[in-house]
């Protein structure tokens, strides 16, 4: 599985290394306590409907990019500081991945999971 970016006709990976968190307890965790992630790394919470999903930094040692999406639509991009990181958007889908990662990502494109 992949994580996918689409924006003016032009398709690329922003993550080949795919984990999904879909259990109550894959998502309270998320990150936290990992030392790093690979460069080519996501993970990816999906949800059963719209939202409002928030996500904290606490206890993850690194920076991260955060993608929130409704129907594969990007409807924010944050990158989120180490340790004090925090932003809230509503989502059906939101991807965390490794800083840097989503710098080219707008809102209005299009950010989905692939196989």
């Amino acid at each position: 599985m992949r994580v996918v970016h689409e924006s003016d006709g032009q398709s690329q990976p922003l993550a080949e290394n795919v984990e999904t968190a879909d259990s109550f307890l894959t998502q309270a965790r998320g990150l936290m306590f990992r030392r790093s992630i690979p460069d080519d790394y996501a993970l990816a919470f999906r949800f059963d409907d719209v939202a409002s999903r928030d996500v904290h930094m606490v206890f993850v040692p690194f920076s991260l990019d955060v993608i929130w999406t409704q129907g594969g639509e990007v409807q924010q991009v944050e990158r989120l500081s180490a340790w004090t990181g925090l932003a809230k958007a509503r989502a059906d889908t939101l991807f965390e991945l490794p800083a840097g990662s989503a710098s080219d990502v707008k809102i209005g494109d299009s950010v989905r999971l692939a196989e």
